[in-house]
């Protein structure tokens, strides 16, 4: 009786440790994860951790701009398991539901001016004066592609909106018509621009000048598109992109910063794929890693398709 007892705690003690990793039996093989180019760093970091738990799956990741990474499923029907996006409109706009048929809102961040300390008028620039310096003929500033990146519309959103922020009539049209030739395809492109001095400023995500250990400079929560309490202002900001069809268009309205993730419906490993997002989304863990990355939580965030969610992701969305 005994005997028989303690095998039953060991059983129970088992049953918690895999439910604490984000996964009820093993999984393997491959798992194909397209990413923001913003979510590198900590991505890298949370399938290293999951490797250790799941030595068998071989996690293939994909760093791109969040629109390039849906285009790649939509467009070119490459074969994807998971997709997390600096920006949970594109999911919604783009893969649900033909592609997809839910969306976890999980992290947040915010828009920054991003330097070094080689950086022309890097002892001068603030939060009152930033807009001018990289005005000045001698400063060029780099920013995303915004068709190919949330962070290159969120770019232009910042200042739209420090356009009447800092009332400055015409100051959307002077800075988005300047240094068109240090535009990349995503955000971190940009930090090499930066560190091999090709420009002196970069418009860039907090988290990844954190990473990379960089100075960012902070600006007003009008601007930084960071502040849930500040949606409605946020959505006077307008940047039209690309659409599906060429010459299309598509208005993309300014929100706040929230990242989404979602598990493709035609993943070929689902079981694996299942086991990372318990995973990358449970507190002690991923969101651990993301945190310590310059990139809060959001979890639980209000979900329009929580019927649709798996049991196993419900406890990481709010109905």
């Amino acid at each position: 009786m005994k005997k028989i007892a303690l095998l039953l705690c060991a059983s129970l003690l088992a049953c918690f440790a895999s439910l604490s990793t984000g996964a009820q039996k093993p999984v393997s093989g491959d798992l194909v994860i397209f990413h923001a180019g913003s979510l590198s760093v900590p991505m890298k970091e949370i399938a290293a951790a999951f490797k250790k738990i799941h030595p068998e799956v071989n996690i293939l990741m994909e760093s791109a701009g969040s629109v390039e990474s849906a285009r790649k499923i939509t467009d070119l029907n490459k074969p994807c398991d998971i997709m997390a996006s600096a920006d949970y409109k594109v999911i919604d706009n783009m893969l649900v539901p033909k592609y997809a048929s839910w969306n976890i809102l999980f992290a947040s961040n915010e828009m920054c001016i991003v330097y070094t300390e080689k950086s022309r008028y890097a002892a001068q620039i603030n939060a009152k004066n930033w807009f001018e310096i990289l005005q000045k003929k001698d400063v060029a500033f780099g920013r995303a592609d915004p068709n190919s990146d949330p962070c290159g519309y969120r770019a232009v959103m910042t200042v739209q909106l420090a356009e009447k922020y800092y009332k400055k009539p015409g100051l959307t049209n002077l800075l988005t018509s300047k240094d068109l030739n240090y535009m990349r395809p995503k955000e971190v492109d940009l930090v090499a621009v930066l560190e091999s001095q090709s420009v002196d400023y970069i418009f860039l995500y907090k988290s990844v000048a954190i990473q990379h250990d960089l100075k960012y400079l902070e600006l007003p929560g009008e601007i930084n598109l960071k502040d849930q309490k500040l949606t409605e202002l946020y959505n006077t900001a307008v940047v039209p992109i690309n659409g599906k069809e060429p010459g299309q268009k598509v208005n993309m309205k300014g929100e706040p910063m929230i990242y989404g993730v979602t598990m493709l419906n035609a993943a070929p490993n689902k079981p694996a794929a299942m086991a990372f997002l318990q995973f990358m989304l449970a507190k002690e863990n991923g969101i651990k890693i993301l945190e310590k990355d310059g990139q809060p939580s959001v979890i639980p965030q209000k979900n329009p398709n929580f019927d649709k969610l798996p049991a196993e992701l419900k406890p990481f969305a709010a109905k």
